[in-house]
């Protein structure tokens, strides 16, 4: 016999996606390989994977909802990452399951994103009680992904206590952020000339509770005088939660200083939000949001997927081009042939 006769090789085996069912039963049973599937189907643009993703939602969605939202923006440079590293660990090493939804931002020539934060967050991401999850924002406003909030209820759903969101800081938008959060936090920095840095007053009053960072080593001083320059001009500011007054506080995400002031701070703001309602009132409103959202979205897939505006389409665009036909004459006509 020619021992040298080779074997004929076999295929490599097909990888089967999983079904809608394997997927909500393996997020009830805290699979983390499923549960980061079915993100990614959440996220895809793909037909076949939003349709699954649509029955995981409706399955899970009424066993989400219990965990506490905190979304975290603020000036490049400010520490956000470490910030959630120390914050998330501490947390875990509480005894909480924390969720870490660090969007990245995307390039604006092919839409593929940095994903560093996993890389940035080692300790935490280590953490068996921490998962984090790095999203592209591919370009959002506001520099959350274009389906986070249903990342947050399979988040929720897997049972985590506590999901964070970091935004890209891009200083657009955050309003985005406030409607998907119970608390939102803003990080600054001192010593850079201007303590508020160029921070709008809008964003500001979007936020639950400002840090100033890097409250350390010799910059200490500096971060206790930003902090109260701050307090004096939030003190002439409404903030975005009934029977909560938004004050400033120092950190050190470096050194941990002030995580548990930190915490202690957010539970109050809890703790209060839901006696009065407020809270409830949140969730009610972010809810809403959602539904309108993705009635967004699915009309605008609705009307560039039919026929008659996909022909028309490059018609209209080549008539703007040249000029031969203004864009709201355009945009109407095609609304009417849509209609």
């Amino acid at each position: 016999m020619d021992t040298n006769l080779k074997r004929p090789s076999r295929p490599p085996p097909r990888f089967t996606e999983p079904s809608a069912e394997e997927l909500i039963d393996g997020i009830r049973h805290r699979n983390r390989t499923l549960l980061a599937r079915a993100i990614t189907l959440v996220e895809s643009n793909a037909p076949k994977h939003q349709e699954v993703a649509r029955q995981v939602l409706e399955a899970l969605t009424p066993e989400a909802g219990n965990s506490v939202r905190l979304g975290i923006t603020g000036v490049p440079g400010a520490g956000k990452s470490t910030l959630i590293e120390s914050l998330g660990f501490w947390l875990c090493e509480q005894g909480r399951d924390v969720a870490v939804l660090a969007v990245d931002p995307s390039s604006t020539l092919h839409r593929g994103s940095i994903l560093g934060d996993k890389t940035r967050m080692e300790q935490l991401a280590r953490h068996p009680r921490a998962f984090i999850r790095p999203s592209p924002s591919g370009g959002t406003l506001g520099g959350v992904a274009r389906k986070t909030r249903e990342t947050v209820v399979l988040c929720e759903a897997f049972g985590f206590e506590t999901v964070i969101l970091e935004t890209v800081g891009v200083g657009q938008s955050e309003g985005l952020v406030r409607t998907m959060v119970d608390c939102f936090l803003l990080v600054l920095i001192a010593g850079a000339g201007d303590e508020l840095q160029g921070i709008k007053k809008g964003v500001m009053e979007l936020a639950d509770h400002i840090l100033v960072n890097k409250a350390d080593g010799g910059n200490e001083r500096a971060a206790l005088l930003a902090k109260a320059e701050l307090n004096r001009v939030l003190s002439f500011l409404s903030g975005p939660t009934p029977g909560w007054s938004t004050r400033a506080a120092t950190i050190s995400a470096l050194t941990r200083a002030g995580l548990p002031e930190l915490w202690a701070r957010i539970e109050d703001f809890l703790e209060k939000t839901r006696s009065s309602g407020a809270f409830a009132t949140r969730r009610q409103r972010q809810a809403v949001e959602w539904f309108e959202s993705l009635l967004d979205e699915g009309l605008r897939a609705r009307f560039f997927a039919d026929p008659r505006v996909s022909r028309q389409l490059p018609l209209f665009r080549e008539r703007i081009h040249s000029g031969q036909m203004p864009p709201t004459q355009a945009a109407e006509s095609l609304l009417r042939l849509w209609g």
